[in-house]
């Protein structure tokens, strides 16, 4: 009976599952860290995008302002 017990005792001195574990917690991080960084940079590249196209907005209509006003001329 000790023999049947030797024989079916899982080894859990075998580090093959350790390797698979450090693997998808390293992942799990990198896109962690991944996510961090696109929401940190995410937010104030959205802000200044509507600023400049305000600011295009402005000096288009002021274009079209001054063309039918004949300004500068």
């Amino acid at each position: 009976m000790i023999r049947f017990w030797k024989i079916r005792r899982p080894d859990f001195r075998s580090e093959s599952g350790a390797v698979t574990v450090d693997w998808v917690v390293l992942t799990a991080l990198v896109v962690s860290l991944g996510f961090v960084v696109g929401y940190a940079v995410w937010g104030p590249a959205g802000e200044r995008a509507v600023a400049i196209s305000n600011q295009i907005l402005s000096n288009v209509n002021s274009l079209l302002r001054c063309g039918e006003m004949s300004c500068g001329q």
